[in-house]
């Protein structure tokens, strides 16, 4: 991180109220990003899962030969704050969801327990399933979002079969799924570990662009 701030622009920054003192700071404000037309173009780009544990630091190390380069990891992806939009260990996570549920608007802790036994045991949202089966054996799947009395009022599993004009059958299966807070902040974590890579190549032409328009 050192390194990236190198590169930024120096302003002068008055250090009391009368303007008697006067610094020389860096402008961390500045900001880079990435033009949205160069984004679409997809040979400069590919798709990578992070691992659990990995970090903007090891990633741009293992990619592109320096942790220094982290900075390219995160402005692709348009990351402004890595500690809550990049993918959390997973012994992290669950600490995060034990505070953030040990709050009295969630669990009150002197009579449920741990914020997260909490969110293990309470919903989040229901859901029902719709899973259609056709002539070919391909089959789609719809999941719909629903209220708790739906959901109280739908059977388990239901399934029907609807005749076509030329005698071949569809099956419907419908079934209905709930899911925990626990469960919840699981898949958001989840969603955030598919990041768009810049491929190596075009490196070296980012930290010049970065270069001419930061400094």
């Amino acid at each position: 991180m050192a390194k990236y701030f190198n590169y930024f622009p120096q302003t002068a920054y008055y250090l009391s109220d009368d303007n008697s003192s006067l610094d020389i700071v860096t402008n961390i404000m500045s900001r880079f990003s990435f033009n949205t037309t160069s984004k679409d173009k997809l040979v400069m780009y590919y798709k990578y899962d992070i691992s659990d544990g990995e970090t903007p630091e090891i990633i741009a190390d293992k990619l592109y030969g320096s942790p220094e380069k982290h900075w390219i990891i995160l402005s692709v992806n348009n990351i402004k704050n890595p500690q809550f939009d990049w993918p959390l260990r997973y012994n992290d996570l669950t600490k995060y969801i034990d505070i953030k549920y040990r709050g009295v608007t969630y669990a009150n802790t002197a009579n449920t327990g741990t914020g997260l036994s909490w969110s293990k045991s309470h919903t989040h949202s229901y859901y029902i399933n719709e899973k259609r089966t056709l002539p070919s054996g391909d089959e789609t799947t719809e999941t719909i979002i629903i209220d708790a009395a739906t959901f109280a009022n739908t059977n388990t599993t239901s399934t029907v079969v609807y005749t076509l004009y030329n005698s071949t059958n569809v099956t419907i299966t419908t079934t209905k799924s709930s899911m925990s807070y626990y469960e919840y902040e699981l898949e958001a974590n989840e969603e955030k570990r598919t990041i768009d890579i810049l491929r190596p190549e075009f490196v070296k032409t980012i930290e010049q662009e970065f270069r001419n328009v930061i400094a």
